[in-house]
């Protein structure tokens, strides 16, 4: 905050406006924006490997190995998003602390479901109440990527496993043929060639991923909803230094600009990445790319 923001009373305009903006609050709104990218930038890879996972085992000979991978999908994709943010993070939390209760207080009598109450002792719960507020949120944005990357790697095997399925069998015949094991055929032949089929479906999951960072807000992390929401709203001279009406549809404009900003440039990245898999592909894209050329 600048020197001259000490009596706000005083203060009108540009400067008053000045001071406003760098108040804790707004440092903390501005700080959000961070939160979600780096929520995007752990949940992406982890969804991605739950994503892979989920594919291969819904693609596995093994019959209860297939049964859990296809279980997996159609379960997840089945429950609306935010039925499932709400309940399951919950499920998680208990389930964590849970097992930390039966580790940590062997000799506890009492049952641990008293009615509509979860009881556990003191040393089982998660994080530990007298924890510092930072671990409080850490804990809490672990749950919000875990249930993210849960909820969007079935969506993300759905559309590996539709791109395993694309990949034309006779490459993979005729890998076998060479003398390749199983093994090699997945790992040289299939996984590196289902990129291109997979890529246009990941790439709208990706939008969808962004789209859905604000329920984050309904996980409880202070994300850029949680403040536009909180400092827009109307403030009167009682509660705070910097009163004003109510702002909250230019936050909300502010949030605006920031995802189609975000979408615009995931676009064209992933415009770039689709490009370089096709080329030289027997795809629809390659094709494209080899009548341009010509």
């Amino acid at each position: 905050m600048f020197s001259y923001c000490a009596d706000p009373s005083t203060l009108e305009g540009l400067t008053w406006l000045s001071c406003y903006l760098t108040i804790g609050k707004q440092i903390s709104f501005y700080l959000s924006f961070f939160t979600v990218l780096a929520l995007l930038a752990i949940t992406a890879p982890t969804a991605l490997a739950f994503g892979f996972g989920g594919a291969m085992l819904a693609r596995s000979r093994i019959g209860p190995l297939a049964v859990l991978g296809k279980g997996y999908i159609a379960i997840v994709r089945g429950v609306p998003d935010i039925a499932f943010f709400l309940f399951f993070v919950i499920a998680l939390d208990q389930a964590f602390e849970y097992l930390r209760h039966k580790v940590k207080c062997p000799d506890w009598e009492e049952p641990i479901r008293q009615g509509n109450d979860f009881i556990v002792c003191q040393a089982a719960k998660l994080p530990l109440g007298n924890a510092p507020q930072w671990v409080h949120e850490t804990y809490g944005f672990f749950l919000a990527v875990l249930t993210f990357a849960i909820v969007f790697g079935a969506f993300a095997a759905n559309v590996l496993y539709g791109a395993m399925r694309a990949v034309p069998k006779a490459q993979l015949e005729t890998a076998e043929a060479y003398g390749m094991s199983q093994r090699q055929t997945f790992w040289r032949i299939l996984v590196p060639q289902m990129w291109v089929y997979a890529l246009p479906g990941l790439s709208n999951l990706w939008m969808v991923l962004i789209k859905a960072t604000p329920l984050l807000f309904l996980l409880g992390v202070e994300d850029i909803v949680y403040w536009a929401r909180e400092l827009g709203g109307t403030k009167s001279p009682r509660f705070t230094d910097y009163p004003h009406g109510d702002w909250r549809m230019w936050y909300f404009l502010v949030l605006l600009v920031f995802y189609l900003a975000f979408t615009k440039v995931s676009e064209v990245v992933l415009d770039r990445i689709m490009k370089r898999l096709t080329h030289g592909q027997a795809t629809a894209g390659g094709e494209a790319q080899r009548k341009a050329a010509a």
